[in-house]
């Protein structure tokens, strides 16, 4: 919601500035429809693009029919998040957002993945009635479910006024801690790195396997990505550790490594390893609490990409007593914030209150100043 309403703010100010980009500027295409239904239909492939990091998406939106299982699935808002946006990055490896449109997947359904999840995880053991619960215990720590959920989506070509299927992304969302219930009681037992990545790569090779038994999707070029999901304690998302091509005439996976991880700020971790980050962040804290000390906790999330900072998200939680206040402390926070970080370092302030969110900054490498809105 806070990213729609962010949109909806950007493209406001350009209709009062005269600078509204021209939405009239798009095609009419059609696009045959998926092994379900081989009928055609008109759809509109807008030529505006936001920004060179986002695809372009055809209209009217389709939605999967897997819609909204990440949010259940997974252990966090965090990690359902990451683990959509962070296939979109991989994807654009090997699809460009200049070529290609994206489409959310149309070919597996709820009930195709959860039949996968069932087949591709561990059997549940079987264990006698009269087993005590620590043998009951053992046997399940004996067969974790590795895999967690499954996303898929589709890229989209355009020739002259029709728009095809060129390829397809899917995610496999893996646990790094399995949660499960014996009895009314509540056990967890972690999962090696080593573990996730040697069942993740196991689990991808059936994956392709059976996507190349998917009506329409036989010689597709697929790309697919491995994501370790933090602990349903974390307060930072987990990320993709791996990626691989199949190319539209094989089942042979490719492997490459994915270096991205989040780190949360302030942190021992953060303060080891990215010390110059660290105190970049304590200053930011200090000169909060110098002049408005009545905030309840500011805590950050830093992307690294190859172990440079890409971008900060920055929550700051804090007690107002008036609209003015938060007009003030905005402002403030808006000129520290051009300050306080390299201009290639996205940056992303949310202000809230236990009224709910108060305010946005957002600063981008493109950007001379940063957006701010006021809610």
């Amino acid at each position: 919601m806070r990213k729609k309403l962010l949109l909806l703010s950007i493209l406001l100010i350009f209709a009062l500035s005269g600078c509204l980009p021209n939405l009239d500027a798009q095609d009419e295409v059609v696009q045959e429809e998926n092994n379900n239904n081989k009928n055609e239909e008109k759809a509109i492939v807008p030529k505006y693009q936001i920004s060179e990091e986002y695809y372009r998406t055809l209209t009217p939106f389709k939605p999967s029919g897997a819609r909204g299982q990440a949010a259940s699935y997974l252990n966090s808002r965090f990690d359902s998040d990451e683990f959509e946006e962070g296939l979109l990055r991989i994807s654009q490896k090997n699809f460009s957002t200049d070529q290609y449109i994206f489409q959310e997947g149309q070919y597996l359904d709820s009930e195709t993945i959860n039949e996968w999840l069932r087949s591709l995880n561990p059997t549940e053991p079987d264990v006698d009635d009269g087993a005590s619960i620590d043998e009951k215990k053992e046997a399940k720590e004996n067969a974790p479910k590795y895999l967690a959920h499954i996303l898929e989506q589709n890229y989209l070509v355009q020739e002259d006024d029709k728009v095809k299927l060129a390829g397809i992304s899917i995610g496999l969302a893996l646990n790094s801690v399995y949660y499960f219930n014996i009895e009314g009681n509540r056990f967890e037992t972690p999962i090696s790195n080593n573990t996730i990545e040697k069942e993740g790569k196991r689990i991808a090779e059936e994956v392709v396997q059976l996507i190349r038994g998917v009506e329409g999707l036989e010689e597709v070029p697929i790309t697919i990505g491995l994501f370790k999901q933090q602990a349903k304690t974390s307060i930072i998302p987990g990320n993709y550790f791996a990626y691989a091509t199949v190319k539209s005439d094989s089942r042979s996976l490719e492997w490459n490594n994915v270096n991205e991880k989040y780190v949360l700020f302030p942190s021992k971790h953060a303060t080891d390893q990215y010390r110059d980050d660290a105190e970049r962040f304590s200053r930011f804290k200090e000169d909060i609490s110098t002049y408005f000390p009545n905030h309840n906790g500011i805590v950050g999330r830093g992307l690294y990409i190859n172990n440079e900072l890409q971008k900060i998200s920055i929550d700051i939680d804090f007690q107002f007593y008036g609209k003015t206040e938060v007009i003030g402390f905005t402002q403030y926070l808006a000129g520290l914030a051009v300050e306080a970080y390299p201009d290639y370092v996205i940056l992303e302030i949310n202000v809230k209150s236990v009224a709910g969110q108060e305010a946005m900054i957002l600063k981008k490498p493109d950007m001379k100043e940063p957006f701010v809105h006021i809610y």
